[in-house]
C-alpha cells in the first residue's frame, strides 16, 4: 500500500541558515523535509506580507511548519495563509505573554532602531553577539550557523521579533522548549514539551533529543489530524 510522505517545512532561527538543522534527521521513508531559508525583506515590509511570501513557497498547505526561535514566530504568522497546516515551534514563544520583560522594555524604548547590525555584517563577527559560554569551539559554531548577515534582514527581523503583536496563543501550536533557555526562559512558557538541559541553541547541541520529541509530535499530529 502506498504511503504518502508527511511534508515538514523547517524554518531556521533569526540570522540562521539551513545548517542549524544538519543534525535533525527525520526518517526519509516517512517525511519529506524542506528548509525554508530566509528571504531579504522588502523596504518597510510588514510581518504579515513577509509571512505571505514565505507561505507561497509551501507546496503542501496541510503540511507541518516547524520553526526555531524567530522561525517559530514566522511559522505562526504563516498559518494565517495556510489554515490547514500544523505548527510546531522550538525554542520560541506563542504570544507576547511568553516574552521576558526585556522585550517589552526594548519595544517601548525602540532600542532596536539603534542596534549596530551594520557592524555584524561588515566584520562577519556575529559571535560577539553570541549568548552563553564563549568557548572557541562554540564561537566557531556561531560563525557557521548564524550565516544570514544582510543588514536589511537583521534590522527587520529584530524589529519584528521585539514588536510581535500577538497577544493570545494559538492552542493548536505544539511547542518544544529547553529548560535552560536564557533567551526565552521556560518559566514564562506554558504547555511546552521540555528538553532537559536544553538551551536556546538546543536544535544544534541537543539535536537527538529535539528530533525524538519532534517525531513524537509529528506522529501525534497524524493520529489526531
Amino acid at each position: 500500500m502506498h504511503q504518502t510522505h508527511i511534508h515538514v517545512y523547517l524554518i531556521p532561527g533569526m540570522a540562521a541558515g539551513p545548517e542549524i538543522f544538519e543534525n535533525i534527521h527525520l526518517p526519509a521513508d516517512r517525511f519529506k523535509v524542506t528548509i525554508l531559508e530566509w528571504m531579504i525583506p522588502e523596504d518597510d515590509e510588514s510581518l504579515e506580507a513577509y509571512a505571505k511570501r514565505m507561505a507561497d513557497r509551501v507546496d503542501d498547505p496541510a503540511g507541518y511548519l516547524v520553526g526555531v526561535s524567530f522561525g517559530g514566530v514566522m511559522a505562526q504568522e504563516m498559518k494565517a495563509f495556510l489554515p490547514d497546516a500544523k505548527v510546531i515551534i522550538i525554542s520560541s514563544v506563542k504570544s507576547r505573554a511568553e516574552l521576558p520583560m526585556r522585550f517589552s522594555l526594548a519595544k517601548k524604548s525602540k532600542i532596536y532602531q539603534v542596534l549596530p547590525t551594520g557592524l555584524v555584517v561588515n566584520s562577519r563577527n556575529l559571535r560577539r553577539f553570541a549568548i552563553g559560554p564563549r568557548s572557541k569551539k562554540r564561537l566557531e559554531l556561531y560563525d557557521k550557523f548564524l550565516s544570514v548577515r544582510n543588514k536589511q534582514y537583521l534590522d527587520w527581523a529584530i524589529k519584528m521579533m521585539i514588536c510581535w503583536p500577538r497577544e493570545t496563543a494559538d492552542p493548536d501550536v505544539a511547542h518544544i522548549h529547553g529548560d535552560k533557555d536564557i533567551v526565552f526562559p521556560i518559566k514564562h512558557i506554558e504547555g511546552a514539551a521540555a528538553i532537559a538541559g536544553g538551551t536556546h541553541a538546543m536544535v544544534i547541541y541537543k539535536a537527538k533529543s529535539v528530533t525524538e520529541q519532534l517525531i513524537k509530535l509529528l506522529n501525534k499530529g497524524e493520529v489526531l489530524g
